[in-house]
C-alpha cells in the first residue's frame, strides 16, 4: 500500500488540549479596532441585505484581517463582539461558524472546541429549519457552510479514531458526548435542509419553467431570502460527499439526482462547488465501473480549471483548487487504462495527462506487480479520505482504525483492477480481427473454449455497468458478439477533432506576428 496516503487535509497536532491556547499573548476578550469596524459593517451589511458588500467583507476582510491579526491565534470571542452587534442571535451563530472555521484552518482545534463547533451547527441549522430567516448571503458563504460541516465530520471522525494517543480526559469527553457528529446527525441535518427547502421541487418546476432558482444563482430579488434554498441545494452536494466519505456510491449518486450536471447549474456559481461536485460524482461513477461517464466529467472539469484558474490565484481556495486537479488528473489516468477510450478527452486536457502520467499509464497496462503499485499509489493519492463513522468500543483494548475505511476501498479497487488483467489479453486479440473462430482465438489465448466463454462473458459483464436509471451502459472501445462458434467485433470509430488543433496553432501563429510586429528593423 502507498506509505505515504495521509488523512486530514488541515495540519493536525497530536496534543490536541493545547494547540488552540498555544499562544499566551491570545486574549479571546480583547477586540481590535478593526475587529470592532467589521462586525459592525458586516452585521448592517446583513440586515440591509446588501449582497454584495456582504461577499466582499466575507472573502476579503476577513481573510485579511485573520492574515494581519489572527494569523496564529482564533478571532475574538462571540462574547466579546456581541454587544457591538446589538447581541443579535443569527448573527453571533454565524459570526462563531466563522470563527470556527477559521480555527480549523490556522491551528488545531481541541476535541472540546470541536464538539462545541457542533453544537454550533445545530443552532444554526435549527434556526434555518425551523425560524423566520428573512437575510440573504453570498452563495460562496452558504457552500463554506456546508463543505465545512462536512469537513469537521470528517475531521472528528480520524480524531476520534486515533484512539491510542487519546488521553483520560478525551476519551471521557468521547463517551458523554458520544452523539456529537455522529453520522446519522450529520446525514439527518443534510436531508433535513433539502426536504425543508423544497429545492427538489424547485428544481423540477425549473425544468417546466416555472422557477428561475438556476438564472439567479439562487437569490430572490423580491425581498425574501435565499438562505434555506440554496442551503438545501449544497447539502445534495454534502450528501453526495457523506456517502462517498462512507463508501456507499449507489447512494451517493442519488442524492445528486435532482442537479443535472450535464447543463449550468447553481453549483457552479462557486469554484469550490463545482470542483467538489464533478471530484465525488466521478469518484464515485469510477468505483461503480461506469468509466465513460466519469471520464466525461473529468475531462470537462479539468478543461475549465485549465481556462479559469488564473482568475482564482488570489482566491483563499487556491491552493485546493490546485490540489484537486492534480488528483482529478491521477482519477483520469486510472480511468483511462482500464478504458481505454481517449476520444472523450479534449487535446488540452489529453496533453496534460501525458505530461503528468504519460509513462505510468503506460506501464498500468501490463498489469504486473508494478502496475498494481502504480493503481495503489494513484487511488491513495486522489481518492476522498474515507472515514469510519461508528465511534470505538470502550471497552476493549483501544485501537487505531482511522486507515480501516480506506484500507477496505483500496483492497475492492485493486480486487477489481486484477479481474482487469485477464481482459486486457482478449483486449488486444478483439482488435485485431473483425471475425475469428472461437476455437482459433483460444488457441492463441492457450485456453480451452469453456474458459475462453467464460473469459468472453466477463469481459462484457466488465465493460458493461447499470446507471441509476437501470439502463444499461457499455464502457467498452470494442463491441462483440457469438454467433455459434464465431466471434464477430465491431470496434467503435472514434471521432477525430481538429477544432482544437487548428485554435491551438492559430494561437501560436498570432503570438508569432506579435513578436515580429516588435521586431525594430533598421
Amino acid at each position: 500500500m502507498a506509505a505515504n496516503y495521509e488523512y486530514d487535509d488541515a495540519p493536525m497536532n497530536n496534543n490536541d488540549d493545547n494547540a488552540a491556547s498555544d499562544s499566551s499573548a491570545y486574549d479571546p476578550n480583547y477586540v481590535p479596532d478593526s475587529v470592532k469596524s467589521f462586525v459592525v459593517h458586516l452585521y448592517r451589511h446583513i440586515r440591509e441585505k446588501n449582497v454584495y458588500e456582504i461577499h466582499q467583507m466575507y472573502e476579503t476582510s476577513f481573510q485579511t484581517l485573520s492574515e494581519r491579526l489572527f494569523k496564529d491565534t482564533p478571532w475574538p470571542s462571540v462574547d466579546a463582539v456581541a454587544h457591538h452587534v446589538d447581541n443579535d442571535h443569527v448573527f453571533c451563530l454565524l459570526y462563531r461558524e466563522m470563527w470556527f472555521r477559521h480555527l480549523y484552518a490556522r491551528l488545531s482545534p481541541t476535541l472540546q472546541q470541536r464538539i462545541d463547533s457542533w453544537d454550533n451547527y445545530i443552532s444554526l441549522f435549527q434556526v434555518v429549519l425551523h425560524g423566520r430567516v428573512s437575510m440573504q448571503l453570498p452563495n460562496q458563504w452558504l457552500w463554506d457552510m456546508v463543505d465545512e460541516f462536512v469537513y469537521q465530520f470528517q475531521s472528528f471522525c480520524q480524531f476520534r479514531a486515533k484512539m491510542k494517543i487519546r488521553n483520560e480526559h478525551e476519551i471521557s469527553l468521547l463517551k458523554h458526548f458520544d452523539q456529537a457528529w455522529s453520522v446519522y446527525g450529520v446525514l439527518n441535518f443534510l436531508q433535513a435542509l433539502v426536504d425543508k427547502s423544497l429545492i427538489v421541487q424547485i428544481l423540477d418546476r425549473e425544468k417546466e419553467g416555472l422557477e428561475q432558482f438556476t438564472a439567479t444563482d439562487g437569490y430572490d430579488y423580491n425581498g425574501g431570502s435565499n438562505v434555506l434554498k440554496v442551503l438545501g441545494y449544497f447539502s445534495m452536494v454534502g450528501l453526495l460527499r457523506v456517502h462517498c466519505l462512507l463508501g456507499d456510491y449507489q447512494t451517493a449518486l442519488k442524492c445528486l439526482l435532482p442537479i443535472d450536471i450535464s447543463q449550468p447549474g447553481v453549483y457552479m456559481s462557486v469554484i469550490g462547488s463545482h470542483i467538489a461536485t464533478i471530484y465525488h460524482y466521478g469518484f464515485a461513477n469510477l468505483m461503480l465501473r461506469r468509466y465513460t461517464e466519469a471520464i466525461r466529467e473529468f475531462n470537462k472539469i479539468l478543461l475549465y480549471i485549465f481556462k479559469t484558474k488564473q482568475y482564482h490565484q488570489k482566491s483563499p481556495q487556491y491552493e485546493q483548487i490546485l490540489k484537486k486537479n492534480e488528483q482529478m488528473y491521477a482519477l483520469l489516468a486510472i480511468c483511462l487504462s482500464l478504458c481505454p477510450q481517449v476520444h472523450l478527452v479534449e487535446e488540452t486536457v489529453n496533453t496534460q495527462l501525458r505530461e503528468k502520467y504519460g509513462e505510468k499509464m503506460i506501464r498500468m497496462q501490463r498489469y504486473d506487480d508494478e502496475a498494481f503499485a502504480i493503481y495503489d499509489e494513484l487511488f491513495s493519492y486522489a481518492c476522498p479520505k474515507f472515514i469510519t463513522p461508528s465511534p470505538p468500543s470502550f471497552a476493549e483494548p483501544l485501537v487505531n482504525y482511522n486507515q480501516d475505511a480506506y484500507r477496505l476501498q483500496l483492497k475492492l479497487f485493486l480486487y477489481e483492477v486484477k479481474q482487469q488483467q485477464l481482459l486486457s489479453g482478449v483486449r488486444t486479440f478483439l482488435k485485431v480481427y473483425s471475425a475469428i473462430s472461437l476455437s482459433k482465438l483460444a488457441s492463441y489465448m492457450e485456453v480451452d473454449e469453456p474458459t475462453l466463454r467464460t473469459i468472453l462473458l466477463t469481459f462484457k459483464h466488465k465493460t458493461h455497468a447499470v446507471d441509476l436509471e437501470g439502463k444499461v451502459t457499455s464502457n467498452a472501445d470494442v463491441e462483440f458478439y457469438v454467433d455459434d462458434d464465431m466471434v464477430h467485433v465491431t470496434e467503435s470509430k472514434s471521432v477525430k477533432r481538429y477544432g482544437d488543433y487548428f485554435l491551438r496553432h492559430i494561437v501560436k501563429f498570432e503570438a508569432h506576428i506579435n513578436d515580429m510586429d516588435r521586431v525594430k528593423l533598421e
